[in-house]
C-alpha cells in the first residue's frame, strides 16, 4: 500500500506545512503548541506504519522515491531508507515529537520556537532519506539554521557565544563535505558517462564506479570526509563546540542536538565514507581507532569534572559517540552494526539525562551539583527518572546502553585485542561520575543552599515523555533483537564493500 504513494515526502515535509502555519499563526502561543505537536504527531505515525511495512530481510534501499531534478548536472531527488536510515528516521519522530510536549510550558515567541523545532525535524529527516549527495548536502545545511536560532534566541546568559561557535565549527565542517562531495563526483562523472550516458550525484550511480577510484584519492577524501562528519559527531579534538552548545541551548534543543545532530555525523560516516571510500577507510583505521580512545577517556576524565549536571551530560556524550566510532573502526559487520545500535541507544538516553536536566533547573533554579541534595522526597518521579537514566547510559544490564557498548567492545577485542583495556576503563569512569552526580543531587541530606520550600516534582508535559524514553530503554534492553534484526542486513553490505572478512 505504502508504495503507491510518496510515504518519505510526506514524513519529511509534513513538518515544513506545520512551521508555516505555526508562524502564520503569530502570537496564539497554544495553538502554536497544538499545531507543532500534530505536525509532529503525523510523521511519527507515518514512520511507525512505514517500519510495519519494512522487509527487515533486505539490506537494500525501500520505499525509493526519485525524479530528476537538475539534469543538466545529474541533480535528482532521490530518497529511500534501508534498515540504517529506518532507525534513524523513527529515532527523529519519535525525539522531536516528545521534545516539542517537553517545550509545552514555553512562554517567549512561541510560534517561532516550534516552527523552527519543526524546520529542524525537516532537515534531519532529510538527512537520513536522501540517496543523492547534492541533495543530502541542502538537507544537511537546512539543520544548521533552525538549531542557530534555536540557541541563540532561547538559550541561556552566553547564547550568542554557543550559537556562534556551533554555526562556524559546523559550517567549516560541512565545507569539507561539499568538497569531498564534489571531489567524488568529478572522479566518477567519466566513469559514469561513459558507464550509463550521463554524470549523477547519486549514491548508488557513484557507488557503483567507486571501486575504480585510486587510493590516493580515496585516502584524501576519507580524511576531508571524516573530518567533517567528526566534528558534527563530535569527536575530540574538534569537540569544543559541544560543551558550550549544549550547556545555553534550551532543554528541547540539547535534547534533539545530542539525540539526533550528532548522529547525523556517525551517519555520513556508515553511510557514505565506509561504503564508498573502502581503502580510504582501511588506511583510517589508526586514526580511527586512536581518536575514539581517546574520545571516550576524555568525555569520561572531563564529565568527572563538572559541577555543572548539564555539561557533565554534554562532555558524557562526547565518550558515547566515541564508542560509536570504536565500532566502526573495527571494520567489521559486528562493530559496525553495535556503533549503529549505539547510535540508537545513545538517542534515547541522552533526551532522558538533558530532560532530567532541564527539569532540575525548572525546579530548582540551577544545576550545580553542589548546590542540590536530598531533592528525591520533593522530587520523586524526578528521582526515578535521573536514576534510569544515569544507569541506562553507564551501562547497566537490561538496558539498552549495556548491549550496545557490550558489543562494540567484543568486536574491538576481535579485532584489536588488548587495546580494548584502555576504552574498557571508561566503564568504571563513567559509572563514577554518574552515580556520584545522582547521590549529590537526589539523595543524601536536604540541600540548604536553595529555597526547597515550593519544589515541585515533573509536570504532566515532563513526564509523558521521559516515562515513554524509559519504558523504550528497557524494551530495547531485553530485546535487543529488535534493533538488531533491523539494522543487521544493512551493515553486512556496508562490510562487502568494505572487502573486509
Amino acid at each position: 500500500m505504502l508504495k503507491d504513494i510518496p510515504i518519505l515526502t510526506l514524513i519529511i515535509f509534513l513538518p515544513l506545512v506545520g512551521a508555516a502555519i505555526t508562524f502564520f499563526l503569530g502570537r496564539n502561543a497554544k495553538a502554536s503548541k497544538v499545531v507543532a505537536l500534530v505536525f509532529s504527531a503525523i510523521p511519527l505515525l507515518l514512520s511507525v506504519t512505514l517500519l510495519s511495512e519494512f522487509d527487515m530481510s533486505l539490506g537494500t534501499y525501500q520505499f525509493m522515491e526519485s525524479f530528476t531534478w537538475i539534469e543538466s548536472l545529474g541533480i535528482s531527488y532521490v530518497l529511500g531508507v534501508d534498515g540504517i536510515g529506518m532507525l534513524m528516521v523513527l529515532l527523529t519522530t519519535l525525539l522531536c515529537f516528545l521534545a516539542i510536549l517537553f517545550s509545552w510550558d514555553v512562554k517567549k515567541r512561541t510560534h517561532e520556537y516550534m516552527g523552527l523545532m519543526l524546520i529542524l525535524e525537516v532537515g534531519v529527516l532529510g538527512v537520513f532519506c536522501a540517496l543523492d549527495y547534492f541533495l543530502f548536502y541542502v538537507f544537511w545545511e537546512v539543520v544548521l539554521i533552525p538549531m542557530f536560532f534555536l540557541i541563540g534566541i532561547w538559550g541561556g546568559p552566553r547564547r550568542e557565544y554557543a550559537a556562534i561557535k556551533f554555526f562556524i565549527y559546523t559550517h567549516v565542517a560541512s565545507l569539507a563535505m561539499l568538497l569531498s562531495i564534489m571531489a567524488l563526483y568529478f572522479e566518477a562523472k567519466p566513469m559514469l558517462e561513459a558507464m550509463i550516458g550521463h554524470a549523477s550525484f547519486g549514491f548508488q550511480e557513484i557507488g557503483m564506479v567507486s571501486g575504480s577510484f585510486g587510493s590516493v584519492f580515496q585516502i584524501a577524501v576519507f580524511g576531508a570526509l571524516f573530518f567533517g562528519f567528526g566534528v558534527k559527531m563530535p569527536v575530540v579534538p574538534f569537540h569544543t563546540w559541544l560543551p558550550d552548545a549544549h550547556v545555553e541551548a534550551p532543554t528541547a534543543g540539547s535534547v534533539l542536538l545530542a539525540g539526533l545532530l550528532l548522529k547525523m555525523g556517525a551517519y555520513g560516516l556508515v553511510r557514505i565514507a565506509l561504503p564508498t571510500l573502502p581503502e580510504g577507510a582501511n588506511a583510517f583505521v589508526p586514526i580511527m581507532l586512536a581518536i575514539a580512545v581517546l574520545s571516550i577517556l576524555y568525555g569520561a576524565f572531563a564529565s568527572l569534572a563538572q559541577r555543572d549536571l548539564k555539561k557533565m551530560v554534554a562532555f558524557s556524550s562526547i565518550s558515547h559517540m566515541g564508542i560509536v566510532l570504536l565500532g566502526f573502526a573495527t571494520l567489521g559487520e559486528i562493530g559496525i552494526a553495535a556503533g549503529v545500535f549505539q547510535m540508537f541507544a545513545h538517542g534515547l538516553i541522552t533526551a532522558v539525562l538533558f530532560m532530567i536536566c532541564g527539569v532540575t533547573q525548572h525546579k530548582t533554579g540551577t544545576r550545580e551539583i553542589p548546590l542540590l541534595g536530598g531533592l528525591s522526597p520533593r522530587m520523586p518521579a524526578a528521582a526515578t527518572f535521573m536514576t534510569i537514566g544515569f544507569l541506562a547510559s553507564l551501562g547497566l544490564p537490561g538496558m539498552v546502553g549495556f548491549v550496545a557498548e557490550f558489543s562494540v567492545f567484543t568486536a574491538t577485542f576481535d579485532a584489536f585485542e588488548w587495546i580494548l583495556v584502555l576504552p574498557i576503563a571508561s566503564v568504571a569512569i563513567t559509572a563514577g561520575y554518574y552515580l556520584w552526580a545522582l547521590q549529590r543531587t537526589m539523595f543524601g541530606e536536604m540541600t540548604n543552599r536553595i529555597d526547597t520550600a515550593n519544589i515541585q516534582d515533573t509536570s504532566w508535559y515532563e513526564a509523558a515523555p521521559l516515562a515513554v524514553l524509559c519504558v523504550l530503554i528497557v524494551v530495547f534492553g531485553v530485546l535487543p533483537g529488535l534493533v538488531m534484526d533491523l539494522i543487521t542486513p544493512s551493515t553486512e553490505i556496508v562490510v562487502e564493500l568494505l572487502g573486509v572478512v
